[in-house]
C-alpha cells in the first residue's frame, strides 16, 4: 500500500495544478506533452470512469470558461432587471408628482398680482420630495394619464413645466375632491389641454362679460332690496354662471339676466296696497293649532 502511495505521490500536493495543466494540454493536443506524460495519460484513457462509462475525458478549461460566461450573463441579466426596476420606481414617483400638482397646485398658484407676500413653500410640489434629481429631468416617462399633448412619452422637464403652467399660474383649480371620476377627468382635460390659458374670441369675451355683469347686477339688487334676508350668494361662483366651456352655464346666466331685468317675484304685499291685503282682500292669518282647534283673526 505504501509502495502504491509513493508511486503516484507526485500527482498530489503542490504538483496537482501542474499535472492538471499538463493533462489539459494533452486532451487538446497529445503531442504537446513529453513522451512519458503522454504514455501515462494514454493509459488513463482505458480506465473506466467511476460511473462505469467508457466515454473519453474532455478538457476542463472550456467547461470552466463556459460556466464563467454563463455566470457573467446571469449577472448582466440581474443588473438589467435592477435597472428596469429603478425606472419603474421613478415612473411611480412621477405619477405621484402629477397627482400632487392636481391636488395642491392651487395653493402655489400666482393669485397675488401685487406680490404682497411670497408664495408658500410646498415640498410635495418639488421633484426632490420623490427622489427625482436634476439628472432625471431629461429621462422620458409615460404621460398617458395627462392631457398636455397627444404624445404618450415626455421628459420629466416637460411634464414639470406643463404642471406648473396649468396648476400654478394665475388660475387656481381645486377639483380633486370631486367623487365622480368622469367629472374629475373632465376638469383635467379642460385645464391641461390648454394649460389653463383659454384663447377666447372677441365675441366670446363680450358674452362672458355680459353674463358676469348680469350675475353681479342681480347680486347687488338682491343685497340692497332684501337686506338681512337669507339667500345664496354668487360670491366666488361667477365663473359657474358663465361656464364658457358649455351651454348649461349660459342657460343659467340667461335665467339670472332675466331675473335681473324683470326683478324677483313680488312679495304678497304689493306696492301701494294696504299691509295685510292682497288683490283678493285681507290676508287671513292662521295661528298654530291649540288642542285640536284653530283660531283665526
Amino acid at each position: 500500500m505504501m509502495q502504491q502511495y509513493r508511486s503516484n505521490s507526485y500527482l498530489f500536493g503542490g504538483n496537482a495544478p501542474y499535472v492538471e495543466e499538463m493533462y489539459e494540454a494533452y486532451l487538446d493536443n497529445p503531442g504537446s506533452v513529453p513522451d512519458n506524460w503522454r504514455a501515462y495519460f494514454d493509459a488513463l484513457q482505458h480506465v473506466p470512469a467511476t460511473d462505469g462509462s467508457n466515454a473519453r475525458d474532455v478538457a476542463h478549461a472550456p467547461v470552466i470558461e463556459s460556466f464563467a460566461q454563463r455566470a457573467k450573463a446571469n449577472a448582466f441579466a440581474v443588473k438589467a432587471s435592477a435597472s428596469e426596476l429603478a425606472v419603474a420606481r421613478k415612473q411611480v414617483h412621477v405619477q405621484s408628482l402629477i397627482a400632487a400638482y392636481r391636488s395642491l397646485g392651487a395653493r402655489w398658484a400666482d393669485l397675488d398680482p401685487l406680490k404682497r407676500q411670497e408664495r408658500p413653500k410646498i415640498p410635495e410640489l418639488e421633484p426632490a420630495f420623490y427622489d427625482l434629481s436634476e439628472s432625471d429631468m431629461d429621462i422620458t416617462f409615460s404621460a398617458t394619464n395627462t392631457y398636455f399633448t397627444k404624445a404618450e412619452q415626455q421628459t420629466l422637464r416637460e411634464i414639470l413645466q406643463a404642471l406648473r403652467e396649468t396648476y400654478c399660474g394665475t388660475i387656481g383649480a381645486e377639483f380633486m375632491h370631486i367623487t365622480e371620476p368622469v367629472e374629475k377627468r373632465w376638469w383635467q382635460q379642460k385645464l391641461e389641454s390648454i394649460r389653463s390659458k383659454p384663447n377666447f374670441t372677441a365675441e366670446e369675451k363680450k358674452h362672458i362679460l355680459d353674463r358676469l355683469t348680469a350675475a353681479e347686477g342681480l347680486e347687488r339688487y338682491l343685497h340692497t332690496k332684501y337686506v338681512g334676508q337669507k339667500r345664496f350668494s354668487l360670491e366666488g361662483g361667477e365663473l359657474h354662471r358663465v361656464d364658457g366651456c358649455g351651454g348649461a352655464g349660459r342657460r343659467r346666466a340667461r335665467r339670472a339676466g332675466d331675473r335681473d331685468r324683470h326683478g324677483p317675484p313680488r312679495p304678497p304685499e304689493r306696492a301701494g296696497e294696504h299691509p295685510g291685503q292682497d288683490a283678493q282682500g285681507p290676508v287671513r292669518r292662521v295661528r298654530p293649532h291649540r288642542q285640536g282647534r284653530s283660531a283665526r283673526r
